[in-house]
C-alpha cells in the first residue's frame, strides 16, 4: 500500500474546520509536512507509531483513567501526525490570552479586596457569594506583585468558520505541560529533519521559565531561595507531571509530611534539619492545603501554612483561591470583566453560555437539548457533563432534574463541532476533532505564553470530548515562525 493511498481516504467532516485541508487543497503551513508524509509507506508510518507508544511507556508516561473498572494506568495515547499552527494565528492567540489573563488577575485582586466589580453590578454579587471556590479564607492577603495566576491552562477551541473561542479558563493547578513536552521530544525522534525545515519555535525553555518565575516570587532576599513542588503523592492521577516538572526544574519533590509551619514560617524536613521554603509550587487543591482552616480531616496539606501565607513569610503558586475565577458560571463573565478592568473588546471570544439559574435560560436549552451541551460548573476532565446530540432519553431526564434541583451550578453551551486534524489510526489518515491548551507563565516581568501547547484529540470517531480522563489522546503542536 502506497502512501497516496492511504491519504486518498481521508475524509473530512462535514461542517468541521479541518486544520490541513480546505476547498480540497493543502493548508500552506501543512504542505511541507504533507509531502514528507506522501513519500513514506504506510508500513513505515506503522513503525513510528509503534515507536512512539515504546518511548513513552519506557519514559512512564502513563494517565489513569477513572472511569475504567480495571482502573489500571495506561499509556497516555499519542498521535504521531502535527497539529500545525501558522505564526499569524498564533499571534492572535497569544495577543488574546494576554488580555484574559491580566483581567482575571486585575478580577481576582478585586474580589478579594474592594470588590469595585461587584458594586458596580458588573457581576452579580450573589454569583460569588453562591460560589463554592471563592475561599472567603484568603481574603485581604496581600499575593506577591499582586500576580494570582502565574501559571494557567486556556483551552480553545474552533469553530467551523475558523474562529478561535474561549471554551474554559485553568487557573488553580492546570495539568498537561509535561506531555506537551515530551510529545515534542517523541516527535524529534520520529521527524528529526522535519522540525527545522519546518521552522517551528521552542517549547523546550518551559521549565526554566517556570524556575524564573518561582524564585522571583520568594520573600526573601536570596541569591538561591528555597522552592519546592508539592504532590499529593503517587496515587494522583497527575503524579508523573509532578515528577517531571521537579525532576527538569532541579527543585525538591515534597508531600506535606515533609513540611512544617513553625512561627508562621514554613519548613522543609531534610537530613540535615530543617530548612526554610520561600515558594511553593502546589499540585494540590485550596481545600486539602490547611487542615487548620479547609478540611480538617485532610492529611495533603500543612497545618498553619495559611498563616505563614497570610504574613507572607511564603509564597504559594498558584494562589489559593483562584477557583472563583474559573468556576464555569463566572467564566461567561470575562468579556465584562475584560470591557471594565481593560477598557478593551475581547480578543478571543467566549463560547455562548447560558446561566441555568435564569429561567428563560433554563427553559431555552430544556427546549433545544439535543443542541447543547450542559455542564457543571465546579467540575473539571470531562466529568458531569452531558452531551445532548448523543446522550439517551434517561441521561437526559437525569440532567434535568439535576439542573432543577440546583440551577446555580450549572451551565448550558451549545455544542460547537471542534475543528479536526489528521490522525494516523488503523494504518491509515482520519480526522479527529481537536482542541488546544496553551499554558501562560505570569511573572513579574509580564505574561510569556508557550508557542504551541498540548493538543488533545477525541480519538473515538465522531466524539467531540477530548479529556484525556475520559480516553481522550494527544498530539506535539507546532507554531511556525513564519506565516
Amino acid at each position: 500500500m502506497t502512501d497516496r493511498t492511504v491519504f486518498s481516504d481521508y475524509c473530512m467532516i462535514p461542517d468541521s474546520w479541518d486544520e490541513m485541508c480546505a476547498d480540497g487543497s493543502i493548508r500552506p503551513q501543512y504542505q511541507q509536512v504533507f509531502e514528507t508524509l506522501n513519500q513514506l509507506s504506510a508500513s513505515t508510518l506503522s513503525g513510528k507509531d509503534q515507536l512512539a507508544g515504546e518511548l513513552f511507556l519506557n519514559q512512564g508516561i502513563t494517565f489513569t483513567v477513572y472511569s475504567d473498572n480495571e482502573g489500571i494506568e495506561r499509556i497516555f495515547p499519542f498521535d504521531i501526525i502535527p497539529r500545525i499552527i501558522p505564526g499569524h494565528e498564533w499571534s492572535h492567540i497569544e495577543a488574546g490570552i494576554s488580555q484574559r489573563l491580566k483581567a482575571l488577575n486585575l478580577f481576582l485582586k478585586d474580589i478579594y479586596s474592594r470588590q469595585e466589580i461587584l458594586k458596580d453590578s458588573i457581576i452579580p454579587a450573589e454569583l460569588i457569594a453562591s460560589c463554592p471556590q471563592y475561599a472567603r479564607e484568603v481574603y485581604g492577603i496581600k499575593v506577591p506583585f499582586d500576580i494570582f495566576v502565574h501559571i494557567s491552562g486556556i483551552d480553545l477551541i474552533r469553530g467551523n468558520d475558523g474562529t478561535y473561542y474561549v471554551l474554559e479558563d485553568n487557573l488553580r493547578t492546570p495539568s498537561g505541560v509535561s506531555y506537551m513536552l515530551e510529545n515534542r521530544e517523541v516527535t524529534k525522534r520520529l521527524f528529526p529533519d522535519l522540525l527545522s525545515a519546518n521552522q517551528v519555535k521552542m517549547v523546550n525553555n518551559y521549565p526554566l521559565e517556570l524556575y524564573n518565575i518561582l524564585v522571583s516570587l520568594a520573600p526573601r532576599q536570596l541569591a538561591n531561595p528555597t522552592v519546592v513542588l508539592l504532590t499529593p503523592g503517587v496515587f494522583n492521577s497527575a503524579y508523573y507531571e509532578h515528577t517531571f516538572l521537579a525532576r527538569t526544574m532541579g527543585i525538591p519533590l515534597v508531600e506535606g509530611r515533609d513540611l512544617m509551619v513553625d512561627n508562621h514560617k514554613v519548613y522543609m524536613k531534610t537530613t540535615m534539619g530543617l530548612q526554610q521554603v520561600d515558594v511553593i509550587y502546589r499540585r494540590i487543591d485550596d481545600e486539602y492545603m490547611d487542615p487548620l482552616v479547609f478540611r480538617p480531616d485532610s492529611a495533603l496539606g500543612i497545618p498553619g501554612i495559611l498563616g505563614a501565607y497570610r504574613k507572607g513569610n511564603v509564597a504559594l503558586v498558584n494562589a489559593i483561591g483562584n477557583g472563583v475565577a474559573d468556576d464555569k458560571a463566572v467564566y461567561a463573565y470575562v468579556p465584562a470583566m475584560i470591557r471594565y478592568y481593560l477598557n478593551e473588546e475581547p480578543i478571543l471570544p467566549n463560547v455562548p453560555t447560558y446561566q441555568m439559574a435564569d429561567m428563560d435560560s433554563r427553559e431555552f436549552t430544556f427546549r433545544n437539548i439535543h443542541n447543547m451541551v450542559i455542564k457543571r460548573t465546579n467540575q473539571s476532565g470531562g466529568y458531569g457533563m452531558l452531551m445532548g446530540n448523543s446522550a439517551t432519553d434517561h441521561e437526559i431526564n437525569t440532567m434535568i432534574n439535576s439542573v432543577n434541583a440546583d440551577p446555580r451550578n450549572y451551565i448550558a453551551q451549545p455544542i460547537i463541532k471542534l475543528s479536526t486534524a489528521p490522525c494516523f489510526l488503523n494504518n491509515r489518515f482520519e480526522p479527529r476533532h481537536v482542541d488546544l491548551r496553551p499554558f501562560a507563565l505570569c511573572g513579574p516581568g509580564g505574561i510569556k505564553i508557550i508557542p504551541g501547547g498540548l493538543t488533545r484529540v477525541a480519538l473515538r470517531e465522531g466524539s467531540l470530548v477530548v479529556n484525556s480522563s475520559q480516553g481522550g489522546g494527544s498530539k506535539d503542536t507546532w507554531v511556525l515562525n513564519n506565516g
